[in-house]
């Protein structure tokens, strides 16, 4: 969907060079990773993600960082379920702890939003492999905008 815009600079104080096609739906870098929202509602999110080459690191396992933007990527679905249609919000934290290393398949995501404290909503993604293998245990905090 977002392939044409890919290479497209993104210039100082201009808008996006996209819009989302609905409220929940994914951005051109989650796209661009092979994301796929299986589901999202009532706070709970299903991602999958293909494995490829390009996710690879040197020794030829998934890389750390596509693993993070797949897992932080669900819990922004899970909360986006709970939230008003344009609300504002941004991760401010995040953990992970990686258990075995993902080495090829499909992966999958499991997001649970937590409890609401303020402008801060907590909420915890498992990682699995497509053998069922628990990879990586991710908590993550995001900050909804003063004022939503």
């Amino acid at each position: 969907m977002y392939e044409s815009i890919y290479e497209q600079p993104v210039a100082k104080d201009a808008p996006p060079p996209f819009s989302l096609p609905e409220w929940i739906a994914l951005a051109p870098f989650e796209e661009y990773l092979g994301m796929h929202i299986d589901e999202a509602a009532n706070g709970r999110a299903v991602l999958t993600m293909p494995f490829r080459a390009a996710h690879c690191q040197g020794a030829g396992l998934m890389h750390g960082g596509a693993i993070v933007s797949l897992a932080d990527t669900a819990l922004a679905m899970a909360i986006k379920s709970l939230l008003p249609r344009g609300t504002h919000f941004a991760t401010i934290e995040m953990d992970l702890k990686f258990h075995a290393p993902v080495r090829w398949g499909m992966v999958c995501a499991i997001a649970e939003a937590g409890e609401r404290s303020g402008r801060d909503i907590a909420g915890r993604v498992e990682i699995v492999t497509e053998e069922g293998v628990k990879a990586a245990t991710f908590r993550a905090i995001f900050r909804v905008k003063q004022g939503a």
